[in-house]
């Protein structure tokens, strides 16, 4: 089971290797054979190396800065699903809904979040 202090922490992780754009930090948030899905962009990325790669390829949307809010809603099982608020100075605000589902060994196998832009 899942506990709130474990996404707490695999979010402050996230927000880190988004912050950073370093594969090494990005890397091991992910299983080897995880699943990144993102509506409306339709991204489905599949496997640790492609979703390393799809990050980087999204570096340019923090130039000018960036801030991110977020809250855990609820912890089923596996699956934690958060709310977030992005702002990027370039791009705009952005509402997420998330959905993780961990592996056993606390990373993620499945990641789901759905932007509207506010």
């Amino acid at each position: 089971m899942t506990t709130q202090e474990q996404v707490r922490t695999w979010i402050e992780k996230y927000i880190h290797a988004w912050t950073t754009a370093e594969p090494s930090d990005i890397a091991p948030l992910f299983a080897a054979d995880a699943e990144y899905h993102e509506w409306p962009f339709e991204t489905h990325w599949i496997g640790r190396d492609d979703i390393v790669k799809g990050w980087l390829g999204r570096q340019q949307w923090q130039e000018g800065g960036w801030t991110f809010d977020w809250e855990i809603l609820m912890i089923t099982g596996d699956t934690a699903a958060i709310r977030g608020t992005g702002v990027y100075t370039k791009l705009g605000t952005f509402e997420n809904l998330w959905t993780v589902t961990f592996d056993s060994a606390g990373a993620c196998a499945v990641f789901r979040m759905w932007n509207n832009e506010v």
